[in-house]
């Protein structure tokens, strides 16, 4: 069974995040378009959980087909996410590769994902359908109980900032400070995406596997969506309830946040399930599917474009700029403004990715991972 409306959810998110961190270089966005600067939650702050999300329903699909070897993928996938993540750290000035083992950051987005995926991979595998949910309610109760509870040497209790909190008291005991996070205030002393907090965001993945599982054993029928829609709303009110003690942060990845992104991202599944498995409602979809069905290349490079812009330099001496401003400044701003600049900007990137990912799906090259 393939699961189309999945690889539209996928190419929709991926289509998101190359507008969120193309328009987020320019420092001027329109508010949805960027993160929340601590509590809370915009737009932009779910395209990382609906990407766990979305790793977690295909898993439900993907471990259900190996038997012979099935451990020994999982490792693959796992260092080769973890390996691409490092080389896009390692990425550096002029398009040159210059690994500096001395201070590289260790954890990122492509880290994260790969160790949610292990870790998720490996209860699946492990334990039975009630042993999973359990350890899902466990980690998130438990995360939250030491967060809030657990003195941290020299901060308190409870001290939810970018450096007082337990989860980066533990990432500084276990990672070197040259190698965590130096920028956003957290002066290697921290990390958004730091292995404590990487607990959690397995759970974000989890969500995704049970509801891919449910998905496989229903009907193709409207009652499906409308099932994912109110396991999706109950989420959010679980989210938003819970919020109000331990509060809603992407850096931090609380368990409240966990429910209400998963909350979010089961209702954005049901729609798409809807209109594209059930009403077969699909024209409209097509440019989401092509850019889903390559989804980690397109993620890698969209990165290492952004990279380049940014460190490639114009002009000499005093006019020096980047070529990401220039382009930004004379191409768009100059004419547009700064915040529909920003955005015209992430929007022909937007279409500059699509028209590659559609040459890539001409020639059938889909880059798996």
């Amino acid at each position: 069974m393939r699961l189309f409306s999945l690889d539209v959810f996928r190419g929709i998110t991926i289509a998101a995040m190359i507008l969120v961190n193309m328009a987020g270089v320019a420092g001027k966005v329109y508010p949805p378009l960027a993160h929340a600067d601590w509590h809370g939650c915009t737009p932009t702050d779910l395209v990382f959980p609906f990407f766990l999300f979305i790793v977690g329903v295909a898993m439900s699909f993907s471990l259900s087909k190996y038997t012979a070897g099935v451990y020994r993928r999982i490792w693959r996938r796992t260092a080769i996410l973890f390996l691409l993540g490092l080389l896009l750290n390692g990425f550096w000035n002029q398009g040159i590769w210059t690994f500096d083992l001395s201070n590289i950051r260790i954890m990122g987005v492509l880290q994260r994902i790969s160790l949610t995926y292990l870790l998720a991979a490996l209860a699946v595998l492990k334990l039975p359908a009630k042993g999973q949910w359990i350890l899902a309610f466990v980690l998130l109760i438990g995360y939250w109980l030491i967060m809030m509870y657990v003195p941290v040497p020299d901060y308190g209790r409870g001290i939810l900032t970018r450096t007082g909190n337990f989860g980066a008291y533990i990432d500084r005991l276990i990672i070197p400070p040259d190698h965590l996070y130096a920028g956003d205030g957290y002066d290697n002393l921290g990390d958004p995406e730091g292995l404590f907090s990487t607990i959690p965001a397995a759970v974000s993945l989890l969500g995704g596997y049970f509801a891919g599982r449910w998905i496989r054993n229903q009907p193709i029928k409207t009652r499906t969506s409308v099932g994912l829609g109110l396991f999706g709303l109950g989420c959010l009110i679980i989210g938003g309830v819970w919020g109000l003690t331990f509060p809603i942060n992407k850096k931090l990845w609380t368990s409240s946040y966990v429910m209400f992104s998963t909350g979010w991202a089961l209702l954005f599944l049901a729609g798409c399930y809807e209109l594209i498995e059930v009403r077969l409602i699909r024209r409209w979809s097509k440019p989401f599917e092509i850019m889903g069905l390559n989804a980690i290349a397109l993620f890698t490079a969209s990165i290492l474009l952004i990279k380049i812009l940014v460190r490639t330099k114009i002009g000499t001496d005093e006019t020096t700029i980047s070529t990401y401003n220039w382009i930004y400044q004379n191409i768009f701003a100059s004419w547009a403004g700064a915040l529909n600049g920003s955005l015209l900007f992430a929007l022909a990137t937007l279409l500059f990715w699509l028209a590659v990912s559609y040459l890539m799906y001409r020639q059938q090259w889909f880059i798996k991972v």
